[in-house]
């Protein structure tokens, strides 16, 4: 008998003890390199996110990454390709809350649904929303804004940028959640929108905190309110909309899925390595520089993640009287 053959048979006991089988350790390190998709071009948010996890993954994995961009189509061609991989724990998308939520009730060629054809590996990090108002509006809070609203149904000019994005769907959960009506004006773009309430031409707009916050800082926006269910480092300064809207608690986010039928050895592998990634101080570091924050948590915390996020940007575009197209 060889050396290894009576090495693997002495070895059983010590797998059943970790409660793994050898099989299920096999299969949680699978050969070749670990692609991640990305559903948008270089150079954006999901792209970063995706190599900062890349760096953060190849030692703890101890495996090579890749990250592949796969754009197009409002983020349908990356999650189709994921979709169809095949099933085996070396193919996973990293994308954002819009591909996940709202493009699959937006698009008709969306054929997919997360919960349904992926595994929920992790939710990998977030960042709020901020409401802010031009200051000619002499709007100091939230709840001065939303009184304003009230006395004026319609007249108060929202700007967001794009129609069906997380900031545009997220002034249809302030209206929504607070009980009061906007007229809401999704741009072209963010610049716009951020240029609509500095010019006046809006009284509020919303976004993500990194092209307002510098505005915010110069005097040139008022801050009425930040969305996170927590004051949060480097925002300390922020209201929380909360506390003026109880449960008003939106963010754009980053998930990390892989295909359907994945072992689920491989996916708590994945988990593990994730959560271990955006716990290092430098990768909080430098998500904390453009206002994200680190996550975590096991999958059946990314499970339940992603299905209350589904029901709530589900009724936002409901409000917002989206269609398919």
């Amino acid at each position: 008998m060889s050396a290894l053959r009576r090495l693997v048979l002495a070895l059983p006991v010590v797998p059943a003890l970790l409660g793994l089988t050898l099989a299920d350790s096999v299969v949680a390190q699978p050969a070749g390199p670990l692609t991640i998709v990305v559903p948008s071009t270089p150079g954006g948010a999901p792209d970063i996110m995706a190599r900062l996890m890349a760096e953060g993954l190849r030692s703890r994995l101890n495996q090579t990454v890749i990250v592949e961009n796969k754009p197009g189509a409002g983020g349908i061609v990356g999650a189709m390709a994921v979709k169809t991989a095949a099933a085996n724990g070396n193919t996973v998308l990293l994308t954002h809350a819009a591909v996940v939520t709202i493009t699959p009730l937006t698009y008709r060629a969306a054929k997919y649904d997360m919960a349904r054809d992926f595994e929920a590996v992790a939710v990998v990090a977030e960042t709020p929303m901020l409401f802010v108002a031009h200051p000619g509006t002499g709007f100091k809070t939230l709840a001065e804004a939303l009184a304003q609203a009230r006395s004026r149904p319609d007249a108060l000019l929202l700007a967001s940028p794009l129609r069906g994005t997380i900031p545009h769907l997220s002034g249809e959960l302030l209206g929504i959640s607070s009980g009061t009506r906007w007229h809401q004006v999704p741009m072209s773009s963010s610049g716009q929108a951020v240029q609509a309430v500095v010019n006046g031409d809006a009284q509020v707009s919303v976004d993500g905190i990194p092209p307002l916050l510098p505005l915010v800082k110069a005097g040139r926006v008022t801050a009425l309110a930040v969305t996170a269910n927590r004051v949060l480092p480097g925002l300390e300064d922020l209201p929380l909309a909360k506390d003026t809207v109880p449960g008003l608690t939106l963010t754009g986010w980053f998930m990390m899925f892989a295909p359907r039928g994945t072992p689920q050895a491989r996916v708590n592998a994945l988990n593990e390595a994730v959560n271990a990634a955006i716990r290092a101080p430098e990768f909080i570091q430098k998500l904390q520089a453009a206002a994200i924050y680190p996550v975590g948590g096991s999958t059946a915390d990314a499970r339940a993640f992603l299905v209350r996020e589904q029901q709530l940007w589900a009724r936002a575009v409901q409000q917002a009287g989206l269609k398919p197209e």
